[in-house]
């Protein structure tokens, strides 16, 4: 497998609660490794610019409100196969169909507010990481 890297967000509905500590030990415990973490706060502006793939999805306007309403946590995972881990670390977006363990089953009060969000592909990883993260950035 290869060492790969990929972009993770703990969103605001987690951050409000707390629960980065208990978001990145899961990852951690999963073989994942922090190589940049930064605690943001995005405008609407910035957020619609980051989700602009679901533009057209009617889910968008909603999706930037939230992300836009409390602080959020990006970070950088790194290892073996890390968009399939992580994704999987993550479990479903709907927390009622994720699996036991996830961090969605365990911390997601909703579809919309599901804690948090990790690139689905390698070359969204490499756009998703280069929006928040320089080169000098990413210590690994």
């Amino acid at each position: 497998m290869a060492i790969e890297r990929t972009l993770s967000i703990i969103k605001p509905d987690a951050t409000k609660r707390n629960l980065t500590g208990k978001i990145v030990a899961k990852f951690e415990d999963a073989g994942l490794r922090v190589v940049a973490q930064k605690r943001i706060r995005l405008t609407k502006a910035q957020a619609g610019q980051f989700y602009e793939v679901h533009k057209e999805r009617p889910f968008y306007d909603e999706l930037c409100e939230f992300m836009a309403s409390g602080p959020v946590v990006v970070q950088v995972l790194e290892g073996e196969d890390a968009i399939a881990k992580n994704r999987e670390v993550m479990g479903a977006t709907n927390p009622a169909d994720a699996a036991p363990g996830t961090v969605r089953a365990e911390f997601a009060e909703s579809v919309g507010e599901n804690s948090v969000h990790g690139s689905d592909a390698p070359d969204t990883a490499a756009q998703e990481i280069s929006y928040f993260f320089s080169g000098l950035e990413i210590v690994g």
